[in-house]
């Protein structure tokens, strides 16, 4: 890979992983309701799970799609279907600091397993390697998921610490419903490219 190609992969990377998203919005609610610490395990199930997913659609799955397009649209319903249900459970969620509170943030395993439904993560994925691996080399393709994994760690603190400072405001029982109401919403949005 040349290095003008590494300088605009590292780029890429840092521009889509910094952008709003399910991942992104999902870290930002986890924040706002349970803080920093306890998004950690969320934050590197991203973090680890991406680059994994990279990894293995640089290798061929891509083609396991062209090879049976059903599959794309059974992915995309799976993942429009776990969406709108993530999007229910942060809509009627509580944060745990409050008498009764019910937020639960995601764990590594299911952060890692959601960039498999995750509709921005596919348009990442399939836009690095091919994109930026043009070649299709190990080297390459081992390359951009690395890049991926060290962009998602600032990212990723950015959301969640925006999120957490967010709980200033989140003062009360209204407050809270209605953020966590907008926060579904807006999952909900980042889906509709998908439609």
């Amino acid at each position: 890979m040349q290095w003008e190609h590494v300088t605009a992969l590292v780029l890429f990377a840092f521009v889509s992983t910094f952008t709003p998203g399910p991942n992104n919005l999902m870290l930002m609610t986890s924040g706002a309701n349970v803080g920093f610490n306890k998004t950690i395990p969320h934050m590197l199930g991203v973090t680890i799970g991406f680059p994994i997913m990279v990894v293995l659609v640089g290798l061929g799955l891509v083609e396991i799609f062209d090879l049976y397009p059903m599959i794309h649209q059974i992915l995309k319903i799976a993942s429009l279907s776990y969406l709108v249900y993530l999007a229910y459970q942060i809509a009627r969620s509580q944060p745990p600091q409050n008498e009764g509170g019910n937020y639960k943030p995601l764990s590594f395993l299911k952060a890692a397993s959601f960039q498999w439904v995750n509709p921005k993560g596919w348009s990442m994925a399939l836009t690095a390697v091919t994109v930026y691996n043009p070649e299709n080399s190990l080297f390459g393709l081992a390359l951009i998921a690395i890049i991926y994994a060290i962009a998602n760690i600032p990212s990723g603190s950015f959301w969640i610490i925006a999120g957490k400072q967010l709980q200033y405001l989140l003062t009360n029982s209204t407050r809270i419903r209605v953020f966590n109401y907008t926060m579904a919403a807006l999952l909900i949005v980042s889906t509709l490219p998908m439609i």
